[in-house]
């Protein structure tokens, strides 16, 4: 590991204010220390910004909010998101491994990057690790690779677990800037396609901080599932899975949400298949329409058609498994 400085902030204005494009902020360091040991990140300076941001769940006006801080194991315990947001709970215990939970940090989470084999062997082309190097997936092994949303620079997939069940709850993401500005950006903006950039996962600026995620109040907290099918039971990540909710009167949809992981470069929704149930009857029938629906037009690549039809029957059961509650 290449030597670097160490430094320690109190807020989130003096870690912005310390932050440059040579530096990086670390909190749980579950990613980044990996990505370090492989000199794929190569800091000259690390930023320990964990008594920079708020570690507290809190009820607001609109929702609920949560700190950046915020461990992903206290998200699977507090009664709050149990009560009413479920979802997030039952992603992130599908996720890592207990030790990894107890690090990891709810903004990191969002900023971790691709698993993609390619982007870890620094011996191999990889677009994402050094841009116009060449995408070794695209023709190589690709079986873990997109299936939608890429293109020929890059086919990774995004591995967040929690982050599917943000995007299925239209989250937002608080963040204060180097200007010492607040903004948010909606969940849905804040990761992108690769297009012809692929070094870039998301749309945060430059040396600004994740400091909070909202998630607005909804009736989704009592008909929510995910599901996640993978190489094995445990600290796997996904081959695809499927956040889904259901706003149910009586036995008929008035709304539903459905987002997947590890079909595309950010955390994806189903939005044709989701208008299709809004104001049908909760059954296997639509179900079943439904999942046939998300996967038309799916492109698999050489290695990965096998997808298509696990999403399918993912997407199936997990609607069927909202109805469990």
């Amino acid at each position: 590991m290449r030597p670097f400085s160490f430094s320690k902030t109190e807020n989130t204005a003096k870690a912005v204010a310390s932050k440059n494009d040579q530096a990086r902020f670390i909190a749980g360091g579950t990613n980044l220390v990996d990505l370090m040991k492989k000199h794929i990140a190569q800091p000259e300076a690390v930023i320990d910004i964990t008594s920079s941001l708020s570690a507290k769940i809190e009820n607001t006006t609109k929702g609920l909010r949560i700190g950046a801080m915020v461990r992903n194991s206290a998200l699977t315990t507090d009664s709050k998101i149990l009560s009413q947001h479920p979802l997030i709970a039952k992603a992130v215990l599908a996720g890592a491994s207990p030790q990894i939970r107890n690090m990891a940090s709810t903004g990191g989470n969002l900023l971790q990057r691709t698993r993609c084999p390619y982007f870890y062997d620094t011996t191999s082309p990889c677009n994402k690790r050094k841009p116009g190097s060449g995408c070794s997936a695209l023709k190589g092994e690709n079986r873990m690779s997109a299936v939608v949303g890429y293109s020929d620079q890059c086919v990774a997939v995004h591995p967040s677990d929690l982050c599917v069940a943000l995007a299925a709850l239209d989250a937002s993401v608080n963040i204060i800037n180097k200007q010492q500005q607040k903004t948010t950006i909606a969940f849905k903006d804040f990761h992108r396609l690769p297009g012809d950039q692929p070094q870039t996962d998301n749309q945060l600026p430059a040396n600004a901080l994740i400091t909070s995620i909202d998630i607005a109040s909804h009736p989704f907290h009592k008909n929510s599932a995910y599901v996640k099918l993978r190489d094995r039971d445990s600290y796997a990540f996904a081959l695809v899975s499927v956040a889904a909710a259901l706003h149910l009167l009586g036995n008929k949809i008035k709304d539903a949400r459905l987002a997947s992981g590890g079909v595309a470069h950010k955390p994806w929704r189903w939005y044709a298949a989701e208008a299709y149930l809004k104001g049908k009857e909760a059954n296997v029938e639509n179900f079943k329409k439904a999942a046939d629906i998300a996967i038309s037009g799916l492109k698999p690549l050489s290695g990965n058609a096998f997808k298509i039809p696990m999403l399918r029957g993912a997407i199936e059961t997990a609607l069927q498994n909202c109805l469990a509650g």
